[in-house]
């Protein structure tokens, strides 16, 4: 019942699948983050039926790329797409570290935010073009789909062991409650990364193996940035790295496609 319990409380938070409504206790957030990347299993399970279903009716690539791009989307409700426009107007304001942490909270969008979503769009549209062209586009298609779970496991490791840059906000509370038990979700956690990395690598080696590396890349500069622009993590910048992540694996799937031929 407390599994349950806490992988209801998890898709309710991380995605907009209907859930059951009940009361929401620490408790049921203690193991919320090794939950986390499970949200990303499904986006990509429908990621991949999406696909699937788009070669056998025979629909035109094109029109299979914007739908398998709407899914995350819609599955989510852009949550973390909404955090990494919000930290795009905070990099792009080159104000104090004080004052871009304001501008996260700030309800409303700057242009920078919006120039910044384009060209992230853009340049996933262009490489899952590329992906879904190229002779492997079943496998990769299938990495990009396991990508989605590894880019959530690799932002529940960063809640897990990265500072926070305040002490407040839904990502602090729920660092707060997974340290009750921190050791189990850092080994849960940890498993699952190196589950998802082992699947993707098997199934388009070499593509899943460069793939992998452009998240870590994207880990490591997630954490770079959010200590040096904001002093540690936040929700937003959490959201802002999970789109990222995902858009440096379309890329790496591409850039496998082209040198495989």
């Amino acid at each position: 019942m407390k599994l349950l319990r806490t992988i209801a409380v998890t898709f309710a938070l991380y995605s907009r699948i209907p859930m059951p409504h009940f009361e929401w206790r620490d408790e049921d957030m203690k193991y919320s983050m090794s939950v986390f990347p499970w949200v990303g299993a499904v986006i990509g399970l429908a990621y991949w039926a999406v696909f699937y279903l788009g070669v056998v009716l025979g629909l035109p690539m094109v029109a299979v790329c914007m739908l398998m791009t709407a899914v995350p989307l819609i599955l989510t409700g852009g949550f973390h797409v909404d955090g990494f426009m919000d930290v795009s107007d905070a990099l792009s304001s080159f104000k104090t570290r004080e004052q871009k942490l304001e501008i996260l909270k700030d309800p409303h969008i700057g242009a920078f935010a919006v120039i910044r979503l384009c060209i992230a769009g853009l340049i996933y549209l262009a490489s899952l073009a590329v992906v879904l062209e190229s002779e492997n586009a079943g496998r990769l298609v299938i990495c990009l789909a396991a990508g989605f779970f590894l880019a959530r496991a690799l932002s529940a490791l960063g809640v897990l062991t990265f500072r926070s840059a305040r002490n407040e906000g839904m990502l602090f509370y729920e660092a707060t409650t997974a340290g009750g038990d921190r050791t189990s979700n850092l080994v849960i956690t940890g498993l699952q990364i190196a589950a998802a990395a082992a699947i993707m690598t098997y199934i388009g080696f070499p593509a899943g193996t460069l793939m992998v590396l452009a998240a870590i890349a994207a880990f490591a500069w997630y954490k770079y940035k959010s200590y040096k622009e904001f002093g540690g993590i936040t929700g937003d910048t959490a959201g802002w790295f999970v789109t990222v992540c995902e858009v440096a694996m379309t890329v790496a799937a591409a850039l496998a496609a082209v040198l495989m031929g």
